[in-house]
C-alpha cells in the first residue's frame, strides 16, 4: 500500500530523498492492445512518462495531475498507483512517484517548451525507447496489471473528518462539534487532494465536524453530497452492521465516491473493505487505533472488471501545521 505524506518537512530535514516528484503512465486500449504515452523533452534528448517537481504546499497527486496536464494537455484522473522509483541527481536523490491513468481517445499533445514529441506505442516499444532504465519498473507494475485485469479501477475514498476542537472543551450537542483551526485547514487540503480522482458523490455522517471536512471539495465541484445517520459514531454505536451494508451497497456502485466518517466506525469500514481484497493485502489496512488521522485518506481501488474486487490501496496522510 503506498502511503503518503506533507513532505516538505522531510525534504527540509533531509530525512528522505532531495527532490521530490509525481506522474502518470497514461494508457489506453486500442484495437484490443494496449498502448501507453511516451513524451520525447528537448533538454535532455530523452523518452520518458510525463511528470515533474512537487510544487511547495502540493500533494503528489495534484503534482501528477499537473504535471501531465501541463506537458501533454490531457486532464488525468488517477488509477492505481505504480512503483515509484529513485535515482541521483545534483541535488542528491530524486523520487519520483507515478500512476496510472486511463485516458481513452483524448488527444495529447506536446507542450512545446519542455516536450516536444509525444509517442503512443505498445509496452515492448516503450521498453526499448526509456532513456531511464529505472522508468521500466512502473511499465512493468502497468502491463502486469493490464494482465491481471486490474487496471481499469474506480477509487472508493474512506475519510476520517478532519481536527476537531476537543470533546473536554465542548459543551454542547456532540454532533455540533466544530472542527479547530488546524482542521478546518485540513478541509481545504483534502479539497485539492480529492480533486486528482474527482468523486461526484460524498457519503457522509451528519455530524457538523464531517459536514465541514467536506464541504470545500462539495463547494468546489458540485459533488452530490448524501447524508447517512449510520456513518455517525451513535448509531454505528447501536447498528453497526448498518455500516457494513452501506460500504457494501457503495462498493457496486462503479463510480468515483468518497465516504467521510469517525474514528469509532472505521473497524467496522475496514472489517467490510477486508472481505473483498487477497489476504495479504488486508493485512496492510491501518487496523491500529487511531486508523487514520484527522483528516487522513484511505484510498481503495475497485475493479471495474471483477465488481466488488479491491486491487490496490494508498494512504495518504493530513496537512498538519
Amino acid at each position: 500500500m503506498r502511503t503518503t505524506e506533507h513532505l516538505e518537512e522531510n525534504v527540509a530535514e533531509g530525512s528522505y530523498a532531495s527532490v521530490y516528484a509525481a506522474g502518470a503512465l497514461c494508457w489506453r486500449v486500442k484495437k484490443k492492445k494496449l498502448e501507453v504515452l511516451l513524451i520525447h523533452r528537448q533538454r535532455y534528448d530523452d523518452w520518458s512518462w510525463p511528470k515533474g517537481k512537487l510544487d511547495k504546499g502540493e500533494t503528489l497527486p495534484e503534482c501528477a495531475v499537473r504535471e501531465v496536464y501541463e506537458e501533454v494537455g490531457l486532464p488525468i484522473t488517477l488509477g492505481i498507483p505504480l512503483p515509484s522509483i529513485r535515482y541521483a541527481v545534483k541535488p542528491g536523490l530524486k523520487e519520483v512517484h507515478y500512476w496510472a491513468s486511463s485516458v481513452d481517445d483524448m488527444p495529447a499533445m506536446a507542450d512545446g517548451k519542455e516536450v516536444d514529441a509525444v509517442l503512443w506505442c505498445s509496452p515492448n516499444k516503450a521498453r526499448g525507447l526509456l532513456s531511464n532504465p529505472s522508468d521500466v519498473e512502473p511499465l512493468e507494475a502497468l502491463v502486469a496489471a493490464h494482465e491481471a485485469g486490474s487496471l481499469s479501477t474506480w477509487p472508493l475514498i474512506i475519510i476520517r473528518h478532519a481536527k476537531a476542537k476537543p470533546r473536554s472543551a465542548w459543551t454542547r450537542a456532540e454532533g455540533e462539534r466544530p472542527l479547530a483551526a488546524t482542521g478546518k485547514r485540513q478541509a481545504l487540503y483534502l479539497q485539492r487532494l480529492l480533486m486528482s480522482w474527482h468523486p461526484g458523490r460524498v457519503y457522509t455522517s451528519g455530524w457538523m465536524r464531517c459536514i465541514s471536512t467536506i464541504s470545500p471539495y462539495a463547494q468546489a465541484t458540485k459533488a452530490k453530497v448524501k447524508v447517512v445517520s449510520w456513518l455517525t459514531e451513535a448509531d454505528h454505536k447501536r447498528q453497526p452492521a448498518k455500516v457494513e451494508a452501506v460500504l457494501e451497497k457503495l462498493m457496486t456502485r462503479n463510480s468515483a465516491t468518497a465516504v467521510c466518517t469517525h474514528r469509532p466506525v472505521l473497524p467496522t469500514v475496514l472489517d467490510t473493505l477486508a472481505k473483498h481484497m487477497p489476504d495479504d493485502m488486508a493485512h496492510s489496512l491501518p487496523y491500529l487505533d487511531p486508523h487514520l488521522s484527522p483528516g487522513e485518506v484511505l484510498l481503495v481501488h475497485m475493479s471495474q472488471e471483477i465488481p466488488g474486487r479491491i486491487v490496490a490501496l494508498e494512504q495518504h496522510k493530513p496537512f498538519e501545521d
